[in-house]
């Protein structure tokens, strides 16, 4: 079977009150319309058409890196039944099953759409719906089948008279349409409805009328259906998401001691064993070894953390990597760029921005290090900093293997720290320091006996 799949991603989406198209909105990590393009890899199709309109230029950025889909806009938007119609310019020749899938509804599982093709294609129907019952129907086209139980035809919510609003099954908008006498029957589509719009429901009732078959698949359970119309739509749609996630990961023998409060994205992977405390947020496309333990607060963001890592509370990992066995944190930072060597320690408030910090080195308090290459056993003291920023120009610190870097030191680069150097306590170095040298840049300290006692006393007086 050839099947060529559309998805219709034009509308505005007004309720979500937002300048940004529907579709583009983040959703578990990826943007909507990713989730359903994810799915529709897995379906093998002949061609992706996407029909584009409200902000189609932004959309069409925004999927770049997919170079196999084909766009058509449509302008004005006249409704799905126009919006189906505009694909004529790029499926009108082709044979086989149009796909018809919304960019709005990022839920539904390969398994299901691959049900509606092998129904559709078994029962040679012209055309096929996707249909559920919902206890609460109220917005949604609802499904009418004749005395023999085929669907005769489908009514909209806002045409609906009272007994057909009481149906029960609706229509989810998801469909297999034959190519042969699609185009041409649309074509012929009125807009005589509340709307004034070209509705691609009335197609089945157009069909039944020429005596052609429209068969239908029912789920057993609609949640897949779920369409995002606002942002509470997103919300919702979001936790099942990391539901399914997160049950994935823990069956998978990750424990997560608060589900409810760990937002882990779709294409985050964790190893077995590792441990991951209430409130911590993975995200992008952040990877995790295996035993790890990260407390919580912690936020990690398209990382590579690597086997046996330890990250302690409120820490913050952005596009970094962590080796095997190191250590992050408590309140840590490291921005985009960074590298930890294995069994390396970055501690209490330390943050490093494009630095590399070698093997079971250590960088424990309260210290920035920026723009610096930290070669392998560094033992970096409190209050450190790396002055890289001139004012116009990032410049390179670089320290070497067994260094060790006093408290409160300054080093203003570019600076070179040699191997096995000692920078003394309260200095700031703006000159290299040789290998096994001791680099001191401090004014001489000068004590003043009874300074004090005579302090004293004149205040007393003066009081």
């Amino acid at each position: 079977m050839t099947v060529h799949v559309v998805i219709l991603a034009a509308g505005q989406g007004t309720r979500m009150k937002s300048a940004r198209p529907k579709v583009l909105h983040d959703l578990a990590g990826r943007p909507l319309i990713e989730h359903v393009l994810r799915t529709v890899d897995e379906l093998d199709a002949a061609s992706t058409t996407l029909v584009a309109g409200h902000g189609a230029d932004e959309v069409r950025a925004a999927l770049a890196g997919r170079s196999n889909i084909q766009y058509v806009v449509q302008s004005p938007q006249l409704g799905t039944g126009h919006a189906l119609l505009q694909t004529e310019t790029v499926l009108g020749k082709k044979k086989g099953t149009v796909l018809l899938l919304y960019g709005d509804v990022p839920l539904l599982e390969a398994g299901t759409l691959r049900r509606l093709l092998e129904a559709h294609h078994t029962s040679r129907a012209m055309a096929t719906v996707l249909t559920a019952e919902f206890d609460d129907p109220y917005g949604y086209g609802r499904v009418l089948r004749d005395e023999q139980g085929r669907v005769a035809r489908i009514v909209e919510e806002r045409d609906a008279s009272a007994d057909e609003r009481l149906v029960r099954e609706v229509n989810s908008g998801i469909y297999c349409f034959a190519l042969s006498p699609l185009f041409e029957a649309l074509g012929h589509l009125a807009a005589d409805n509340a709307q004034g719009e070209y509705y691609l429901t009335d197609l089945v009732a157009a069909y039944r009328r020429r005596h052609m078959d429209v068969g239908a698949l029912r789920l057993d359970s609609p949640n897949e259906l779920r369409g995002i119309n606002s942002r509470e739509d997103l919300a919702d749609v979001a936790r099942v998401l990391r539901g399914r996630k997160n049950r994935a990961l823990m069956l998978a023998g990750v424990t997560l001691e608060d589900p409810a409060t760990t937002f882990i994205d779709d294409a985050v992977t964790v190893g077995r064993d590792t441990i991951i405390g209430p409130g911590v947020t993975l995200q992008g496309r952040t990877t995790v070894g295996a035993g790890c333990r990260i407390h919580p607060g912690s936020r990690v963001s398209d990382a590579s953390i690597g086997d046996g890592v330890t990250i302690l509370d409120g820490s913050i990992v952005l596009d970094s990597q962590v080796g095997a066995g190191a250590s992050v944190g408590p309140y840590a930072h490291l921005r985009p760029g960074s590298v930890l060597g294995a069994g390396s320690r970055v501690g209490n408030f330390v943050e490093l921005k494009k630095t590399t910090l070698g093997a079971g080195s250590k960088a424990n308090h309260l210290s920035y290090l920026g723009d610096a290459a930290i070669g392998e056993g560094v033992n970096v003291g409190a209050g450190t900093i790396t002055c890289n920023y001139d004012g116009e120009q990032k410049h390179r610190t670089v320290i070497e293997d067994g260094a060790f870097i006093g408290s409160d030191a300054a080093l203003v680069a570019p600076v070179t720290i040699g191997r096995g150097a000692y920078v003394a306590a309260g200095s700031t170095i703006t000159e290299d320091v040789p290998a096994e040298g001791l680099g001191v840049a401090r004014g001489r300290q000068v004590n003043k006996a009874g300074w004090a006692r005579e302090r004293r006393a004149k205040n007393r007086k003066k009081s």
